[in-house]
């Protein structure tokens, strides 16, 4: 039943706000086209088709202003003024009493906020999809900014997850590319992120790791500063954190103003994210223009200030390698390489025909690649490489959408401060670098290093895992008990021994292993 209240209240904000004249209509089937001429019916509003749309997320709640906000960093795929009112969505979404904020603030801390603090602004310095911020300053005179979640957010939310899950199981239900698409893994996904976001005890320790990953070198902390947690004010609630005095990135004309480099800006961007996501595995995957800064320090080489780290991502290690094997092998136009890899990875069924599925993706890169490299919009390119596997059944990746959110994101930003970015010379070198130190003797012997305690561990269960797999296998020349005895002697011996002579004998067993296969 509440889901049902909820699609008419949808419903009602679309005809309410007419979003209905945004749908095109061409390729529509009759149905739907009689249907949207009797909307016609309902006559018209004045303000522009752009505010509208701004409105009718607004009015729906915060899940639909975050996919707003997504949207408004993708110039590329939006009409400017579309864009550019739906970039109003950062920092124009109404405030909740002041009151309220003041009573959560109090009860989270168990004292009041003039006991707390030296001096606290009432009225919220801005105001954002699930939460708000207060100025204030503490005893020791420093200014800081007090986060507090929007009362009752829980449940709104709540309820949109819902009914996107009803909606994702209608499409897999009706579709099958909807079932290719994977649709409630990837609500669920979201589900978990969004809701994480709720927590700002989490997101104080997000942007501790994140602050600590890019103060580990003097190189890395002239590209990206994060402002540091006042823990003993900080809960679940509840953040306090150091306040920051920065131009907002999608302010153009003040960056100009203070004679910053925006080529360089664009270029930092680009290096703060591929740095997040191949070396710390760690990566700020909210990054629309509300939520990034540019210092006034030293504007030849900008440094960005990032908040609101309360949606992360990282990846597992092997999505991580074949990630940045697949786009080494797209800046190389190597399409037998990314064909094999989206087999050799899962993301494409393991009988596609490789051939087939190069074919295309040639087909849909070689027309693009005719441009100047710095014309070419990545995520242009990866939305076509995505629709090809699509078409030889690939499975949307749940650990990815986070990621492809936000190198869309980045790019989308890149351009727009800086026109004539060019990603792939920016992105090419540095994937290269990671890649050769990725194979590099010395991140081995420390991967090595790492997980040689559990391999030690495991190490006695192995005879019985290579004779399971050499039933499966099939027939062979060596009989099962001959191999089990010669097992079981290797068996005895790496227990005895230490680890050098414990790494011989596992490659000995896999050769042994790989010979009888072969014959």
């Amino acid at each position: 039943m509440k889901k049902i209240i909820r699609i008419i209240v949808i419903f009602r904000i679309i005809l309410r706000y007419r979003i209905d004249n945004l749908v095109p209509q061409k390729n529509l089937k009759t149905p739907v086209k009689l249907l949207l001429k009797f909307f016609n019916l309902l006559g018209s509003r004045p303000e522009s088709r752009a505010a509208r749309l701004r409105m009718a997320l607004q009015d729906l709640g915060p899940v639909f202003v975050k996919f707003g906000q997504l949207l408004s960093t993708r110039r590329d795929l939006l009409a400017p003024d579309i864009a550019d009112e739906l970039a109003l969505l950062q920092d124009q979404v109404p405030a909740f009493d002041s009151k309220t904020s003041v009573a959560i603030i109090e009860a989270a801390l168990q004292q009041s906020v003039s006991h707390a603090f030296n001096d606290f602004t009432v009225e919220p310095l801005a105001s954002a999809s699930v939460a708000q911020v207060h100025a204030a300053t503490l005893h020791d005179g420093r200014e800081v900014v007090v986060k507090v979640i929007r009362p009752g957010i829980e449940n709104v939310i709540a309820k949109d997850i819902a009914l996107l899950f009803l909606i994702a199981h209608l499409v897999e239900k009706f579709s099958l590319d909807g079932k290719r698409m994977r649709l409630s893994e990837v609500v669920s996904d979201y589900e978990h992120t969004i809701f994480d976001e709720l927590d700002l005890k989490r997101e104080a320790a997000n942007c501790a790791q994140l602050k600590r990953n890019f103060e580990a070198t003097e190189e890395l902390s002239k590209l990206l500063f994060i402002p540091a947690i006042i823990w003993d004010l900080s809960t679940v609630d509840i953040m306090v954190v150091e306040r920051i005095y920065g131009i907002p990135v999608a302010n153009i004309d003040a960056l100009k103003a203070n004679n910053t480099n925006l080529k360089a800006l664009a270029e930092n961007g680009v290096q703060i994210f591929f740095t997040q996501v191949f070396e710390h595995n760690f990566f700020h995957a909210d990054m629309h223009p509300g939520n990034i800064f540019v210092s006034r320090e030293n504007p030849e080489s900008p440094r960005y200030i990032g908040i609101d780290c309360a949606i992360m991502g990282s990846l597992s290690d092997f999505d991580r390698y074949y990630l940045g094997r697949n786009l080494l092998a797209v800046f190389n136009r190597d399409y037998a390489l990314v064909a094999k890899l989206h087999i050799e990875s899962g993301w494409v069924p393991a009988g596609t025909n490789q051939y087939a599925f190069e074919g295309m993706i040639r087909s849909a890169c070689e027309p693009i690649f005719e441009k100047p490299l710095a014309e070419i919009s990545f995520g242009t390119l990866l939305i076509y490489l995505f629709q090809v596997a699509r078409r030889f059944g690939m499975q949307v990746q749940p650990s990815l959408v986070l990621l492809q959110k936000t190198l869309l994101n980045i790019e989308g930003l890149g351009r727009q401060l800086y026109p004539e970015l060019d990603l792939w010379a920016t992105a090419h070198p540095y994937l290269e670098k990671w890649m050769a130190e990725y194979y590099s003797p010395k991140r081995l012997f420390k991967e090595f290093k790492n997980q040689s305690p559990a391999l030690l561990e495991a190490l006695p269960g192995l005879p019985d895992l290579l004779l399971r797999q050499l039933h499966q296998a099939g027939s062979h020349s060596v009989s099962s008990l001959e191999l089990k005895a010669s097992i079981d002697q290797i068996e005895s011996q790496l227990r005895k021994q230490r680890i050098f002579h414990t790494v011989i004998a596992i490659f000995a067993v896999v050769g042994a292993l790989t010979y009888v296969l072969a014959n």
